[in-house]
């Protein structure tokens, strides 16, 4: 059994942990809405943690990722590059997003668009210049929402 420190302790980071990230659904605070927004705040939250295991594992097995010129089509190769990208020019950096609209395609798809970017570290206020629009296809499976498909496009041109 946990020390009565402890459990307290991790209860107040739970706590705190909610509180933090419930203002990223926007306007999309209830319902449908907030369960396809899970899919975005696990990624934000893998990558602040730097974990490219657990970022791929929010992706379908044949999910995909655009990146540049390069389309990721697998778990597997998301996992690989954002491994090298979290040891290398994503270092220390989080990303930030927030939701602009969702739009379901059927009870278990939606398409969510945020806007946002990747602070590097150290930063507080994202460039203009570095701001993009992202769209994610997410899609529900056994009761679960992973992530389909990730583009995102620069905003400032």
């Amino acid at each position: 059994m946990p020390e009565k420190g402890h459990g307290m302790s991790k209860a107040s980071s739970l706590v705190a942990q909610a509180k933090k990230w419930a203002g990223h659904y926007g306007s999309f605070a209830n319902g449908k809405e907030s369960a396809v927004l899970s899919v975005p705040l696990r990624i934000r939250g893998t990558w602040e943690q730097g974990d490219a295991d657990r970022f791929a594992e929010v992706f379908v097995e044949n999910g995909s990722m655009l990146v540049g010129d390069e389309q990721l089509t697998s778990r597997e190769e998301i996992r690989a590059y954002m491994a090298s990208a979290f040891e290398g020019a994503y270092r220390g950096s989080s990303l930030v997003d927030e939701p602009q609209e969702i739009r379901f395609l059927s009870e278990d798809s939606a398409i969510v668009i945020t806007e946002g970017g990747v602070l590097k570290a150290g930063e507080t206020t994202l460039p203009a210049e570095r701001k993009v629009r992202t769209m994610w296809i997410t899609v529900k499976r056994d009761g679960d929402w992973y992530l389909l498909n990730y583009q995102s496009s620069p905003i400032a041109g």
